[in-house]
């Protein structure tokens, strides 16, 4: 049994849930969210109260009954108090800027690296070390915020790159010999 999929969600006040086959549609404060969920999972809406049941116990139908029950379960979230992500730059130099609705980085390159916010993302730049990525989509904040990291990944020597907030990064010796 799956302890995940088996818990039913509370749907909070002021969210709107549309059930339409497997298209189930989430609106709320801060915006709709759709997704279409596979056809082996019955998703039963009881006044305010979300099920996601599964047909039996095939390994496959096993993992989507935890997955989809997850996947509602953020969209409920995201639409009334959102995601967010937050990056470190680090470096001699390095630092990100707001301008408009780009982010601007530079990261010791020849050029400035300019980055467009897709659509339902907003960057935040408190301070030039701190980038904070915001929206209501779990999965496109994660993927910006790592689309962002791979301008310039952290390196084990000297820890200079962008890095996520609560990552540690593993130093590592320089070479033995002359100091």
């Amino acid at each position: 049994m799956s302890r995940i999929g088996n818990k039913p969600i509370t749907v909070p006040e002021g969210v709107e849930i549309k059930l339409d086959g497997q298209n189930l549609t989430v609106k709320g404060p801060k915006g709709t969210l759709t997704k279409e969920f596979h056809k082996n999972m019955k998703i039963v809406v009881d006044g305010n109260v979300l099920k996601v049941e599964r047909p039996d116990d095939e390994p496959a139908n096993r993992s989507l009954h935890g997955l989809t029950r997850t996947l509602i379960n953020n969209m409920i979230e995201g639409t009334t108090k959102g995601f967010e992500r937050k990056l470190e730059v680090n470096g001699v130099g390095y630092r990100a800027q707001k301008q408009g609705t780009k982010l601007v980085l530079t990261l010791g390159y020849s050029h400035p690296v300019e980055m467009e916010a897709p659509e339902g993302i907003t960057f935040d730049v408190p301070n030039p070390n701190e980038i904070i990525v915001k929206g209501m989509d779990k999965e496109l904040v994660g993927q910006t915020a790592a689309v962002i990291r791979t301008k310039r990944p952290p390196e084990v020597y000297r820890g200079k790159g962008i890095k996520y907030a609560e990552e540690v990064i593993r130093r590592k010796e320089g070479k033995a010999g002359k100091k």
